[in-house]
């Protein structure tokens, strides 16, 4: 009776690299470490901030005419706050009407 051995080779797979200039495999990855607040950004249970309400008045026809040559007009003189009045004009805005007393 003969006895054969066998020679074997074990292969090792080389990691391939990520990048273009990568020296080394890719670090594990960790869990992200928590934000960091300021002193007043973590608080929590806080109000939340309410935006504004812009007051406008209902605007007629007429105003919406007379704003947009208004618009018309600032933007062919060159004037930005003339176009912003007349935009101001159309949407309602302008202040118009706020100081107007009203009686019961």
């Amino acid at each position: 009776m003969t006895r054969h051995t066998y020679a074997t080779t074990t292969t090792t797979t080389v990691p391939r690299r990520r990048g273009l200039f990568s020296r080394r495999a890719a670090a594990p990855r960790r869990a992200p470490a928590p934000r960091r607040r300021g002193f007043f950004s973590g608080r929590r249970g806080a109000v939340p901030v309410t935006v504004p309400h812009h007051q406008k008045r209902r605007t007629s026809i007429g105003d919406k005419i007379s704003g947009a040559l208004l618009r018309l007009k600032g933007t062919l003189t060159g004037r930005p706050g003339q176009k912003a009045a007349g935009t101001r004009r159309m949407h309602g805005t302008d202040g118009r009407g706020a100081r107007r007393r009203h009686f019961i």
